[in-house]
């Protein structure tokens, strides 16, 4: 089973863990490498966002320089059609100009990114667009890194060897308010 099949019943758990009350953990918010994953029936209780009539579409703005990487979030992104890509960017600078333009309801962010770096792009993006939500997608695991990342009011940090697996559940859970994170 992959991170995209979660509606199909197994006995696997996922390995992350949803944050319920993310303003509880305070400001000294660490992230759990050894947190138990959450169990399948467990992960079920993220109710999905459903597209339809009087419920308009959840817009994505990906950010991520690696063509090739940005394509596997632009196709997975496609298999959910309450998902709308509504643009494609490849570095800090012109994610903080498109990210002013489209009013995203979601970024999809890189951290090594040229012109300017993930953490600074959200940043910027948080003081003209509160309510955007951020979900980092990155290679980088520090646990450091991840903190930085989340105390900027980002809702998920996905580790990109695990993407296949937690991108949409990490999406999912920003949704509804909760933080995401990777298992490390």
């Amino acid at each position: 089973m992959t991170g995209c099949d979660i509606d199909k019943v197994s006995s696997e758990k996922p390995h992350f863990q949803v944050i319920d009350n993310p303003s509880e953990q305070g400001n000294h918010l660490m992230v759990n490498r050894n947190a138990s994953p959450i169990s399948h029936a467990e992960s079920r209780h993220i109710h999905r966002r459903k597209a339809g009539p009087g419920l308009p579409p959840i817009r994505v703005l990906v950010v991520d320089d690696f063509v090739p990487f940005r394509q596997f979030i632009s196709s997975t992104l496609r298999t959910r059609h309450e998902l709308q890509i509504i643009g494609e960017v490849s570095d800090g600078l012109e994610a903080v100009r498109k990210a002013e333009e489209l009013k995203p309801d979601l970024i999809l962010l890189d951290i090594g990114l040229p012109t300017l770096d993930g953490i600074e792009a959200a940043r910027r993006i948080r003081r003209m667009a509160p309510e955007c939500k951020i979900i980092f997608v990155s290679q980088e695991s520090s646990a450091e890194v991840v903190e930085d990342g989340l105390r900027l009011g980002a809702l998920g940090y996905v580790i990109k060897a695990k993407a296949a697996r937690d991108l949409l559940p990490a999406i999912e859970a920003a949704v509804l308010g909760k933080q995401f994170v990777s298992a490390m």
